[in-house]
């Protein structure tokens, strides 16, 4: 990271997640010594607050959201760099304020990294004004970044037309938009896993994978979010961005590098080879489901067909991956909080032990969240017995192998902008691509030969459709609490 001072601006900074994630993530770069020497975090808002208030809120933050490294005395130091400025950002008039309050604070020259967390219906208004004001324009030794949340657009035609809005005013390497699931560190792991080891990667290809399970389930229902999700789903609030960026990394060719230039062509090159489904696929081989008592939530109309839950069954049409299927599924009150990604092997090709059961092929488990480890499925000989077969595991815990907490994915995030690190956000055609791949399911699910919207009852593995899906071709889904446990003399 340069060591030239550096600001920090933060469009919604009284937000929920500045004080949730932002700040507190700030406050653990500031304490672990990866920030630059003079350093300024200016908030901006509507609300009429002062620096003053904009501390003490921040304060009340990051003593709840990182208890575990906050004291008054490191405190103490970082409250100095934290400021505020309140206003509509709406006009250009705000942007000469704001222009005016960063030369006051940076004494001199700075880079700068602007921080969007602002609703997605703001982004082109509020890049626009930073170009125009030329806030956003570059010097031989200063750099200008801006951080996009997601969702980055609706559909193809509306990511399209961002893209082109904002690369008026910003180069491609101007822009870092984020998705926090990549800076997790059992996501980047799963590259560490793929590549640092050389007993995995031969066996990773169509010849020795039966197929790819990738799961992301919540036990929470929509609660407060309910008139938001009813127009987004839950394609546009997990697959599109979430699955498909684990699924690029779990499915991508080595990269030449671990430089974001190679990491982001690799990607790119595998979500260009998903199969793009016909209005028949759609009906085929994806799920739609409610969790039973969606409709009565407050914000949602009666006859919304909305899914709470999706599987979808995609194919990547290259030499590693031809026939193997991936299933993604994701869904709101289901039976556990839970994201993993399961590889199912094929199982031995003849098999020497007489046994009672079907013995399927091994599999190897990451779970990126909440227990964070991996698991690999082998058979063993049960002790006193001819030759009968026990799964058990091989496993791995980060709690377990690791002291202290896994770092948050902002804090990750934070730190690689501030360095120029693009590797772990998204490029412009890879949002592109992803949505290619959401756009048909979209259009097929609101089209006159939609699969139906299914029931699931809250507190399942979702719906009944999805378990037959997986039968019929003498699958199963891998589900946490099924997986087998070792059991500890």
């Amino acid at each position: 990271m340069s060591s030239l001072p550096t600001s920090l601006v933060i469009y919604g900074a009284t937000g929920d997640l500045s004080q949730r994630k932002l700040i507190p993530a700030l406050y653990n770069l500031f304490i672990k010594q990866r920030l630059s020497g003079k350093f300024v975090i200016l908030g901006l808002g509507r609300k009429a607050w002062d620096t003053d208030q904009f501390r003490v809120t921040m304060k009340e933050a990051v003593a709840e959201f990182s208890a575990a490294t906050y004291t008054v005395e490191q405190w103490d130091v970082f409250v100095h760099h934290l400021h505020y400025q309140s206003g509509n950002f709406t006009e250009l008039e705000d942007y000469d304020k704001l222009h005016a309050k960063l030369s006051l604070l940076e004494e001199g020259g700075a880079n700068r990294l602007f921080y969007l967390a602002m609703p997605p219906r703001f982004y082109e208004s509020i890049v626009a004004s930073l170009g125009e004001s030329g806030l956003v324009r570059e010097t031989d030794n200063l750099w200008r970044r801006v951080i996009i949340e997601k969702p980055f657009g609706r559909d193809l035609a509306s990511a399209q037309v961002l893209n082109r809005s904002i690369h008026r005013f910003l180069s491609e390497e101007q822009i870092y938009r984020i998705d926090h699931y990549l800076a997790k560190e059992t996501v980047q792991n799963i590259m560490v896993f793929r590549f640092g080891n050389s007993i995995f990667e031969p066996l990773w290809n169509r010849n020795y994978i039966d197929h790819i399970q990738i799961t992301a389930a919540e036990t929470v229902d929509v609660g407060s979010r309910a008139s938001y999700y009813d127009r987004a789903g839950v394609l546009r609030d997990m697959f599109q961005n979430h699955l498909l960026q684990v699924l690029s990394i779990v499915a991508m060719e080595p990269p030449a590098s671990r430089f974001a230039e190679s990491l982001r062509n690799e990607k790119v090159k595998t979500l260009a080879a998903v199969r793009r489904m016909s209005a028949k696929d759609v009906t085929n081989h994806t799920i739609r489901a409610q969790y039973d008592g969606y409709l009565d939530a407050d914000g949602i109309a009666a006859d919304s067909e909305t899914p709470t839950y999706a599987m979808v069954n995609l194919f990547i049409d290259n030499w590693r991956w031809q026939g193997v299927p991936f299933y993604l599924r994701s869904g709101k009150a289901m039976a556990e909080k839970l994201t993993e990604v399961t590889i199912q092997f094929k199982p031995a090709p003849h098999m020497l032990f007489a046994q009672k059961r079907k013995v399927p092929g091994n599999t190897l488990t990451i779970t990126i969240q909440p227990d964070e480890g991996i698991h690999l499925r082998v058979e063993t000989k049960v002790p006193d017995t001819v030759a009968d077969l026990q799964p058990v595991n091989m496993h791995f815990h980060y709690h377990d192998a690791y002291e202290g907490q896994i770092p948050e994915a902002y804090e990750r995030l934070l730190h690689d902008a501030l360095k120029g690190d693009a590797s772990l956000f998204t490029r412009d055609d890879e949002v592109e691509f992803a949505w290619q791949i959401m756009d048909p399911i979209l259009r097929g699910w609101a089209g006159e030969h939609a699969p139906p919207v299914v029931g699931y009852k809250p507190g399942s593995w979702g719906p009944v459709a999805a378990d037959e899906f997986l039968a019929k071709d003498g699958r199963a889904w891998v589900n946490g609490a099924e997986r087998p446990q070792i059991v500890q003399p």
